[in-house]
């Protein structure tokens, strides 16, 4: 009987520790999109869906060589399509088994649903990313690249202002 009351305790404690230490997670609603770094982007016109920041395809089906997208950073925060909420501006990097890193911006928009990512605008190969801002719906990118001609072991040198705009869900390069 002592040995019962034993086993119950016992259950008791680790029941009651098991439920006071657990994670709290928030519920998963089936078509939402929580954080911009889970959605799925446009980049060169293929869907890339990141999970936490992160996306890896085969380069080809069978291929050992992979495609490699991230989430860089150099983020920036404002409403860039004019609906009040504040959508996130930043930068994805993509390799492909090569050589070289492909900087690419993207937006998330916020949504009633979470996020939505729009295409994402190559800004170049292995350059040096500075800022990225939203000024006005505007998104100002800065970044040093490499003077025409140079080969790729240069260290970028030459700063470069880019602005885009989003209309809808697309992303564009405003010259």
């Amino acid at each position: 009987m002592k040995n019962i009351l034993y086993i119950l305790l016992a259950i008791v404690i680790i029941g009651g520790g098991v439920f006071a230490f657990r994670k709290k997670t928030a519920p998963v609603i089936e078509g939402v999109i929580p954080s911009y770094k889970d959605a799925t982007y446009q980049i060169d016109g293929t869907a890339i869906a990141l999970k936490d920041g992160a996306s890896e395809t085969e380069a080809a089906p069978g291929s050992t060589s992979k495609i490699v997208t991230k989430y860089f950073g150099n983020e920036a925060r404002g409403d860039v399509n004019g609906d009040g909420t504040e959508d996130v501006a930043f930068l994805l990097t993509q390799t492909n088994g090569g050589t070289g890193t492909f900087y690419y911006t993207a937006v998330a928009l916020k949504t009633d649903t979470g996020y939505q990512g729009t295409n994402g605008i190559l800004l170049g190969d292995r350059i040096a990313p500075q800022t990225t801002e939203i000024k006005d719906g505007k998104i100002i990118v800065n970044y040093a690249d490499r003077k025409p001609g140079e080969p790729m072991t240069t260290d970028p040198s030459v700063g470069i202002s880019k602005n885009f705009q989003v209309a809808g869900i697309v992303l564009s390069e405003v010259k």
